[in-house]
């Protein structure tokens, strides 16, 4: 991380000690010294921030109302807005898992309007491109987000693309870096 400086979990204040094994205890992986990856880092510098950030991608994550299939979209459309390399790389994949075509990651990786045949891609595109791009909803979009996902669904992707627009700013911000041996998305 060149504008983060690496600190050993010694490193490390007691109280981001603790934010740091709360980040850790719910990842797949299990780092060694003191670096986490990703935004953790940079959030835990702050540890109330940082457990906050954590539980709210949690929550936008895995327990909104909203299809995975349709989260992961939002989240690629935000990641490509903010041209944001870390947030690709980590959300590319867990897109293709939770279903989303191949030609519609692609397509949205080079800043494409991609063919959408199923309403709720065609839902969740429109509304993350457009609060990105217009900083607004058209009637149209709002009606057809609402009648795919609910109010509710509406105000969680509403609410995800502005998280996750919050973790691009702090990976471009910092200039976090790719694993080693990652190539950049963009």
């Amino acid at each position: 991380m060149p504008r983060l400086d690496r600190k050993t979990y010694e490193e490390l204040t007691p109280e981001q000690q603790v934010a740091f094994d709360k980040v850790v205890s719910d990842r797949p992986v299990k780092p060694k010294d003191g670096h986490i990856g990703g935004p953790f880092d940079v959030w835990i510098r702050n540890p109330e921030m940082g457990q906050r950030l954590v539980g709210l991608g949690g929550f936008f994550r895995f327990r909104t109302s909203v299809d995975r299939r349709y989260v992961e979209l939002a989240i690629l459309v935000t990641g490509q807005f903010w041209q944001a390399q870390f947030e690709w790389w980590a959300h590319e994949p867990m897109a293709r898992d939770a279903g989303v075509p191949e030609d519609i990651i692609q397509a949205i990786k080079v800043g494409d309007t991609p063919t959408l045949e199923d309403a709720g891609d065609k839902a969740a595109f429109a509304l993350a491109n457009e609060i990105h791009n217009s900083h607004k909803l058209t009637d149209a979009t709002f009606s057809a987000a609402r009648e795919q996902f609910g109010e509710t669904g509406v105000a969680e992707l509403i609410g995800l693309c502005g998280f996750y627009g919050l973790v691009s700013m702090t990976l471009n911000g910092f200039d976090v870096d790719l694993p080693e041996g990652a190539k950049a998305p963009f």
